[in-house]
């Protein structure tokens, strides 16, 4: 190395010698303050390192005479230890008898709350505390003196209803007395049968104005929405499109949840040709209209383009 330095220096002239001498000094300079700096470095974590040790020895040397220490007094704690527990198991078998006598007066209590409860709403009262004032006019008195009046009344009534029904049977005169307080007059039956009549023509005229309507709206939703509605059955309903390529083809809906709020798709022959559909709309987007204007437009394309 030092006869290359000298070769390289020799072929240098005098004008370009010092400054690369100059240069070459203060680089071994650097590299001198360099090596100080991490001979210090190296020293400063030296010393460190020896007092960590001197401080982890005195710590090793502490842990030691505690445990000695606590050797020599592990047998009294033992004990101690073994009364202390055997003290425990009794305290909580004291403490479990407590609980139970304590759950068995609160059941006793709620017992009595319900029976004392009881009496209160039947009128049972405390007559220590207590006093009950009777009323010259007594409400209750009356009442149950009307209850009993109405019963004799119903029972009389109900008397000469079996000896009218008992004679009719037989196929004896009807008494006079009977006749005139039961039976209503021939005018009476003539305008009563002439209220049946009429109330069975207005029926009847309600029947076929009501099937008039439903057919009426039917055809208006079948030409509004392109879908006829036919109840199959209790809760059913099949949907046929205007649109359909064959007779067959069909939706059939049943109405769940209460009041019949929601709609759920049963599976027909016809459901399982469009899956992308119900895939989309039903189940994705949560829409039934959605859905079912989605196959009208497809339905409709089909016959437009065959």
């Amino acid at each position: 190395m030092r006869a290359i330095l000298g070769s390289y220096d020799s072929e240098l002239t005098p004008a370009e010698y010092s400054p690369q001498l100059t240069r070459r000094v203060r680089e071994a300079e650097d590299m001198v303050q360099k090596v100080h700096a991490h001979s210090s470095d190296m020293e400063a974590q030296l010393s460190e390192a020896l007092e960590e040790l001197g401080s982890q020895k005195q710590r090793a040397d502490m842990l030691e005479m505690e445990l000695k220490m606590l050797q020599s007094q592990s047998g009294p704690a033992e004990q101690s230890v073994l009364l202390s527990r055997e003290e425990v198991s009794a305290l909580r078998l004291k403490i479990e008898e407590l609980e139970g006598e304590r759950s068995r007066l609160e059941e006793e209590k709620k017992k009595l709350e319900v029976q004392l409860e009881q009496l209160t709403l039947v009128g049972d009262y405390d007559q220590s505390k207590t006093k009950v004032l009777h009323l010259a006019v007594n409400p209750a008195s009356e009442a149950r003196q009307g209850l009993r009046q109405d019963q004799a009344r119903l029972q009389e009534e109900c008397e000469r209803l079996r000896t009218l029904l008992g004679t009719l049977e037989r196929g004896g005169p009807v008494p006079a007395g009977l006749e005139a307080s039961c039976l209503p007059s021939s005018k009476e039956v003539a305008e009563l049968k002439k209220q049946v009549e009429s109330a069975e023509l207005k029926n009847q005229r309600l029947k076929e104005v009501f099937q008039t309507k439903i057919q009426e709206f039917r055809k208006v939703c079948y030409t509004l929405t392109g879908y006829q509605v036919d109840i199959t059955r209790e809760s059913q309903y099949r949907l046929t499109s205007m649109y359909a390529e064959h007779k067959d083809d069909c939706l059939i809906f049943k109405a769940t949840g209460p009041s019949g709020t929601t709609m759920q798709l049963l599976e027909t022959e016809f459901s399982r040709t469009v899956p992308e559909l119900i895939e989309l709309h039903l189940l994705r987007q949560d829409s039934i209209p959605a859905f079912l204007s989605a196959l009208t437009l497809e339905l409709f394309s089909r016959q437009t383009l065959a």
